[in-house]
């Protein structure tokens, strides 16, 4: 009888025999005949195809996935296709596995905050999405397609918070505190006003002055009820408003106005990898403060 015997093949093809006898048991690698004695005898097409499967599973393919292949229910490109991607998401998983170890490592970190990096570690990209969705769906839901501020839905669904293939350690945490963001149900609330609130738009000031003129205020150390904020107020156009009409103002601007939803887009910028803007809030604070001031 000719043909190699188990402890042959293992030496030709340096697989332990316990492997070889495991993949035969599994019908991955079936001997071509036994001996009188009951021993195992593998021939050329077998030695081939030993090959074919060492191959295909130091690539880190199951035996199922080896097994379609040697059946020829599925080429050897279309496996090899499949593990890629497979590969690629393992690596994708990694990266960010890696990145929240780096934060944890410089230790300062409270117990909430370890526990949404591990959180996030084991989310894949579709899961962060599905957060932010469901954060979007429950603080929007129900209120009218038509409002004003109903444009800020959209906008915070649109923008994807998704983690880059090889996220930074600032970017693990803008995730973790948009997390923190997105689960607090004040901020929920707040952002929730901001969409029902009928502003028009023909009454809301020029941001772009606003954040000129007052930023450069609040920078200068000029107070709000100052002669100077009403030169202020001036440049921005609203300095003939009688006092009804500036506290009507400065409450409708107050209610778009939250440290906590810019920072929202800011750490979806971080995380997109936008050019970071300077925060506009604090203008608009001291807007609302200057136009609340009697004079």
């Amino acid at each position: 009888m000719t043909g190699l015997t188990i402890g042959q093949l293992a030496r030709r093809s340096g697989v332990p025999t316990r492997t070889i006898r495991f993949w035969s048991d599994e019908g991955v690698l079936p001997e071509t005949d036994r001996t009188a004695g009951g021993y195992r005898r593998y021939d050329a097409a077998a030695v081939a195809r030993l090959d074919l499967v060492r191959t295909l599973r130091e690539l880190g393919m199951g035996l199922d996935a080896v097994r379609a292949v040697l059946d020829r229910s599925r080429t050897v490109d279309e496996v090899a296709a499949a593990h890629v991607r497979a590969i690629d998401d393992h690596i994708r998983a990694l990266r960010v596995q890696r990145a929240v170890c780096t934060l944890l490592a410089r230790g300062a970190r409270t117990e909430r905050e370890t526990a949404l990096m591990n959180d996030l570690a084991r989310l894949s990209a579709a899961q962060r999405q599905q957060m932010i969705d469901e954060f979007v769906d429950a603080t929007f839901d129900g209120t009218d397609p038509a409002a004003p501020g109903a444009g800020i839905a959209g906008a915070m669904r649109s923008l994807p918070a998704s983690l880059p293939d090889e996220p930074t350690t600032e970017q693990v945490e803008a995730w973790v505190e948009l997390a923190e963001l997105v689960g607090d149900e004040s901020f929920r609330a707040r952002v929730r006003e901001m969409a029902v609130a009928a502003t028009p738009v023909d009454a809301a000031p020029d941001a772009a002055l606003v954040v000129e003129h007052c930023g450069a205020a609040l920078a200068a150390g000029i107070e709000p009820g100052s002669p100077a904020a009403a030169q202020v107020l001036a440049q921005v156009g609203v300095g003939d408003l009688d006092a009804a009409a500036r506290t009507e103002l400065a409450d409708r601007v107050a209610t778009f106005t939250d440290a906590r939803v810019e920072r929202y887009w800011a750490l979806l910028g971080v995380l997109n990898g936008w050019p970071a803007r300077e925060p506009a809030v604090p203008a608009f604070d001291w807007f609302v403060a200057a136009l609340r001031c009697e004079r």
